[in-house]
C-alpha cells in the first residue's frame, strides 16, 4: 500500500478562513474526500473552488466504508478524511478508519488544524498545563457516575455539549457540586461568546439572551 496515502485533514470550526494553506493543498490534490456530512464540506469545497469526488463517512457508516477506503489505498489513491468541524477522530468519527488503515500498513498523515477543544482553552485562562478532556458525557448509562467525575477533579475538565443538552448539563453540573464553569459559544463565528460563573447562573444567561443555539465547550474548574 506504499503509494496509497490517507491524510486526516482538520477543517474550520465556523469561519471559513479557518485553513491552512497544507490544508487547501491536500484537498486539491486528493482523489477523493470521505466527510461525516458531504453538505458540509461542499460549503467549504465551494468556497475555495476545489471540485473532488466526495462519500460520506458517519459513525453509522465508518465501519462499513473503512473497508472500501483500504481498498482505495491498496489502489494507490490520495484519500483524505473530514469531519464536519475540526480534528476528525477527535469526539468525530474516524478513529476506527485510521486504526483499519493503519493495521493494514497504509501511510497515515495528519493535517492539524482547528480544534475547538484547543479554541477554548486558548482563550479561558486557566494557566495550567493541566486539563482532562472528556468529551461529550454519556447520555445514559455512567453519566452521573460521569458528572461525580468531574466535580472531583483536581484538574479542569473540558466537555462538549450540544444546544440541546447544555442547559441541562450546567443543571447537572450545579447538583453534582460544581462551583465554577466557563462556556466557550459559537467560536471563531460571528457571535463568538464566553462566558463563566456559577453553573445555574451560566444557564439562566444562556435563556435570558436566547443563546442556546450552537456547540458548546465547557471547561469546569475550581
Amino acid at each position: 500500500m506504499s503509494a496509497g496515502k490517507l491524510s486526516v485533514v482538520a477543517t474550520p470550526i465556523g469561519n471559513l478562513e479557518d485553513i491552512t494553506l497544507r490544508a487547501l493543498r491536500t484537498l486539491k490534490e486528493c482523489d477523493v474526500i470521505y466527510a461525516e456530512d458531504t453538505r458540509v464540506i461542499a460549503k467549504l469545497l465551494a468556497q475555495y473552488e476545489i471540485a473532488k469526488p466526495l462519500q460520506r463517512l458517519d459513525a453509522a457508516t465508518e465501519h462499513r466504508k473503512s473497508g472500501e477506503v483500504i481498498t482505495r489505498l491498496e489502489a494507490g489513491e490520495h484519500v483524505v478524511l473530514v469531519s464536519d468541524a475540526g480534528t476528525p477522530a477527535i469526539s468525530d468519527p474516524g478513529a476506527r478508519l485510521v486504526a483499519a488503515a493503519r493495521e493494514a500498513g497504509g501511510r497515515i498523515e495528519a493535517i492539524p488544524g482547528p480544534s475547538a477543544l484547543a479554541a477554548a482553552l486558548s482563550i479561558a485562562g486557566l494557566g495550567s498545563d493541566e486539563f482532562l478532556f472528556l468529551g461529550f458525557l454519556p447520555h445514559k448509562k455512567g453519566r452521573q457516575t460521569a458528572l461525580k467525575f468531574v466535580a472531583a477533579s483536581l484538574v479542569p475538565v473540558v466537555l462538549y455539549e450540544s444546544p440541546h443538552r447544555i442547559l441541562k448539563l450546567l443543571r447537572e453540573l450545579s447538583s453534582a457540586g460544581v462551583a465554577k464553569v466557563a462556556i466557550a459559544r459559537e467560536l471563531t463565528k460571528l457571535h463568538e461568546e464566553f462566558l463563566e460563573g456559577e453553573p445555574l447562573v451560566v444557564a439562566e444567561a444562556l435563556e435570558k439572551k436566547g443563546a442556546v443555539r450552537g456547540e458548546f465547550v465547557v471547561i469546569v474548574h475550581c
